[in-house]
């Protein structure tokens, strides 16, 4: 163990930016939504290095190795977990608090947080059923978001719900299924009445609110229809695991096509978001209704430099959102905007038109922060000199916080040639308002000598590895937590769910099957071991354990240059689109697995017949092996017809 708080640790991986820290150790190029680069670790002439911002790990095809920003620099520097962990925070000024055990006080606030998190998701999946199944749902929250052209596929994939509105649906079901009430109270989730309690969310919409790890930190609930009584938005209360100020709705799915754009479209509400999603635009994020905070745009920041404000037609309160665009400028990020059309929101502009219209009007229409707030500040032809003057120093002032000083100079340069005024002016103009005490950027740190690493030390890929269990353990690290229904018999309807994880633990201990390899039963082990918890482990999970065994073995399906073999393809095993046929990949690789297994003991048992077929004194045994043999070869020929295929000899 690290000796270091579990939330400190966290906060340093969330703080560590991968292409930084393994940039001062090799000369990375840009590549698409990745870097590559030389390997740190052989002397290989073509690039075989890559390094994925999105996913935070990088991958040396060269030797194999791979995993997080620490796997990096143990492999790298020889470093010990701890002391990688500790490179990190002297990197990114993090504070480690001084060793000493945690107290009971800490110890509880922790498990309380994970608790929050294990009720988040039953809340998560308990209002999806009451939208998808229960009467009231579907007929009153279904219809009105497939009215709203809301398609069935995106209210999925954002896992919308439906609190029931007789408030006391959540209450009792929480409460039948002996969740902490006062957790439940503490999330915001129920509120106390009477000696009683009732559902906060009651009769609403429900939008869970995804952390960066995918995990439900909080709800937005939405009114149906329009009561000017009643607030249109509720969320859930500030807690350990929720602060509105420092999340962003979106970000979990978007993150991945915010880093191949290279660049963030920033929305206000949920359903800008999930509808610019269903017109292919993925780089998307909300601020969910609240003021852009700082803590907001450093987590942009993480996946690109440019941001584009989407803005309502209604200009009503876009004058006030300047102070989000200086915020964004301070930062040294780039910024632009679109007006939308009188009336329209990305929302409803997203429906209005096609896919195609859409990126059209979004790429003709964004101005930079200069243009849109002349253009906004001077709209009125019959504007005095005087304001004038007003809106060139608000400009002067914005471009102030930029603490890139070419930038301040080249935009500064460009509000003197709009304004016919001397570049020199309003570059002093500029310079003597930059904030005196404004720290300089962080130098890096001077890159550390190189340590020559022995190939045999290496982990190379084992072109060896039981590829069968290696296809399970795949899906086990990257499909995990994700959702296979299965047909019923007649394959008329869907009717069992199952996670990934719980589908393949389930079928491997019912024919009581382990793995082979042994870092394999290692991970299987802790993949039971937090099932016993009712937890599914995800990818995220894998690649920042601290176990460098385990984030090497989950490096290696997050980062492809290849396939791992061709002959699965001829086999018919490989899917081409794996999340699009989850189940028939899945159930296939189970089969894969459990026909080879058969097929090692039924050659293992005609060995032991070969051995006594003569000796007439063993013809019991004999009798028992073959009745074995007939049973195996008969579970050999099923599971060849469940997959489909002929079973190579």
């Amino acid at each position: 163990m690290s000796n270091i708080p579990s939330h400190i640790v966290q906060q340093i991986i969330d703080s560590s930016r991968i292409e930084e820290v393994i940039g001062e150790f090799v000369h990375l190029k840009k590549n698409g939504a990745n870097y590559k680069g030389l390997s740190p670790f052989t002397n290989e002439k073509t690039p075989s290095f890559i390094v994925s911002p999105a996913k935070q790990i990088f991958k040396c095809f060269s030797t194999g190795v791979g995993g997080s920003v620490v796997t990096f620099l143990m492999k790298k520097e020889n470093f010990t977990y701890p002391e990688a962990l500790r490179w990190l925070a002297d990197k990114y000024q993090i504070e480690i608090p001084k060793e000493k055990e945690q107290s009971a006080e800490e110890l509880a606030y922790y498990s309380e947080r994970e608790s929050f998190f294990i009720i988040n998701e039953f809340a998560k999946n308990h209002f999806h059923n009451n939208l998808t199944t229960v009467e009231e749902g579907q007929n009153i929250v279904l219809s009105y978001l497939l009215e709203r052209k809301i398609s069935i596929e995106f209210i999925n994939k954002f896992q919308l719900g439906y609190c029931l509105s007789h408030g006391k649906d959540f209450y009792q079901n929480a409460l039948q299924k002996a969740y902490n009430i006062e957790y439940c109270e503490k999330i915001g989730l129920i509120k106390p009445k009477e000696n009683d309690f009732y559902d906060f969310f009651k009769g609403r919409i429900m939008f869970p609110i995804h952390n960066i790890h995918g995990k439900i930190a909080g709800f937005g609930g939405r009114i149906i229809g329009s009561d000017k009584k009643t607030a249109k938005y509720f969320n859930s209360p500030e807690s350990s695991i929720y602060n509105k100020s420092e999340i962003l709705y979106g970000l979990y799915f978007g993150k991945n096509e915010i880093i191949k754009k290279n660049e963030c479209f920033l929305v206000e509400g949920y359903t800008d978001v999930i509808s610019l999603h269903q017109a292919g635009i993925q780089n998307v994020v909300a601020s969910s209704g609240t003021s852009l905070t700082k803590e907001q745009i450093k987590l942009i920041s993480k996946y690109t430099k440019n941001i584009t404000i989407l803005y309502d037609g209604d200009n009503a309160g876009i004058k006030a959102s300047f102070r989000g665009i200086d915020l964004i400028l301070s930062a040294n990020l780039n910024v632009k905007v679109v007006l939308f059309p009188d009336g329209e929101d990305p929302d409803s502009f997203s429906k209005r038109v096609s896919s195609d219209e859409l990126e059209s009007y979004i790429h003709q229409n964004s101005k930079d922060f200069i243009h849109f707030k002349a253009d906004l500040l001077l709209a009125d032809k019959n504007i005095d000199t005087s304001t004038k003057i007003q809106v060139v120093n608000e400009i002067i002032e914005s471009i102030s916080l930029i603490p890139d000083k070419i930038s301040r100079e080249f935009y500064s340069k460009e509000i003197a040639n709009e304004h016919n005024l001397s570049s020199d002016t309003v570059l002093n103009e500029v310079e003597s308002r930059v904030n005196k005490t404004q720290t300089p950027l962080q130098t890096k740190n001077e890159a550390h000598q190189f340590l020559e690493i022995e190939k045999e030390k290496l982990v190379h890929f084992n072109q060896n590895l039981n590829y069968e269990e290696l296809e399970l353990i795949k899906y086990l690290i990257k499909y995990g937590t994700y959702i296979l229904e299965f047909e019923n018999n007649n394959k008329q309807e869907k009717t069992h769910k199952s996670t990934v994880t719980e589908f393949i633990v389930n079928e491997l201990l019912i024919d009581k099957m382990l793995f082979e390899e042994n870092i394999h039963q290692k991970l299987l082990k802790i993949i039971v071991e937090h099932l016993d918890k009712q937890e599914i482990l995800d990818e995220d999970f894998f690649l920042k354990h601290e176990d460098i065994e385990i984030v090497e073995l989950a490096s290696q399906f997050s980062i492809h240059l290849h396939s791992l073999s061709e002959n699965w393809k001829k086999l018919k095993i490989f899917v081409s689109e794996e999340e699009e046929n989850l189940e028939t990949a899945v159930q296939n690789a189970i089969y894969s697995f459990k026909i080879k297994r058969v097929k090692k003991l039924l050659t293992e048992i005609d060995k032991e017949i070969n051995l006594i077929i003569n000796d007439e004194d063993k013809h019991d045994i004999l009798i028992e092996l073959l009745n074995k043999k007939m049973k195996f070869d008969q579970v050999k020929i099923r599971l060849a017809k469940e997959i489909g295929r002929t079973i190579l000899h």
